[in-house]
């Protein structure tokens, strides 16, 4: 898994977090001993960056090189904070129009709803620190380049995120087939925050208990679920339908 987002080593990811360069994950050998680990944790807390503790087996998988305990992937895009965001889009007097990714891994999913985010409108993307796919080069390819035009926010955890909702006024519904409303009789010109899960187990359970809906697609084939992109895409333009009309 060589790319060009990867670094690895001390110095090469001291240095990069110095700089400015977004990091989008950063991975740190558990029990990482000496002066340097004490600089890197320490810098990681003072820009409030939340590393990933792993066994050397993972780092292995991640590069081949010497990483002595440490790997991260920088980000193509800057990330913004949820709150700001949220002000500034009730500001400018637009209804919010958010989407959350809980467990979305798939790079070209990812990349894939940040296209059909980009042309619906969308004000913002928020996805979890840990349990999201990186974004990279392979992000950009994948979203024809949208990724630089959709705002995205990082949270520490995805239910932080849809408490700050709520209290700004945004509902929040999640895309499952764990409900029998329809997401057609849900009122979508309120703001709304759509909430998307894994491909594999959907959104998750302590997830669903926190958002204000559910709702789901009407499904007519043999196949139970659509892929996630499509399904996002769906909603978003169920949105768009009702906020025209």
């Amino acid at each position: 898994m060589q790319n060009e987002s990867l670094l690895f080593g001390f110095h090469a990811v001291i240095e990069a977090i110095k700089s400015g360069k977004p990091i989008d994950k950063i991975f740190l050998q558990k029990n990482l001993q000496g002066d340097l680990a004490k600089e890197l944790i320490q810098l990681l807390r003072d820009h409030k960056i939340t590393p990933n503790t792993v066994p050397a087996e993972k780092l292995n998988k991640l590069t081949r090189k010497s990483h002595q305990g440490v790997v991260a992937f920088t980000s193509p895009v800057s990330f913004q904070d949820l709150e700001e965001l949220i002000i500034q889009t009730q500001e400018k007097g637009e209804v919010p129009f958010f989407i959350l990714l809980d467990g979305v891994t798939d790079v070209r999913n990812f990349g894939a709803i940040i296209r059909s985010a980009e042309c619906t409108g969308v004000h913002g993307i928020i996805v979890p620190k840990t349990g999201s796919t990186p974004i990279s080069g392979d992000t950009v390819k994948t979203s024809v380049g949208a990724v630089f035009n959709v705002p995205i926010c990082k949270v520490d955890h995805i239910k932080d995120a849809l408490f700050l909702l709520h209290s700004c006024g945004i509902q929040t519904v999640a895309a499952t087939e764990k409900t029998e409303q329809l997401i057609y009789n849900v009122d979508l010109k309120n703001p709304t925050a759509i909430v998307m899960g894994s491909e594999g187990s959907g959104v998750s359970s302590g997830v669903l208990k926190t958002v204000s809906e559910k709702a789901k697609l009407p499904m007519f084939g043999e196949i139970s679920s659509l892929n996630v992109s499509v399904a996002a895409g769906t909603f978003m333009y169920e949105i768009v339908r009702q906020r025209i009309d």
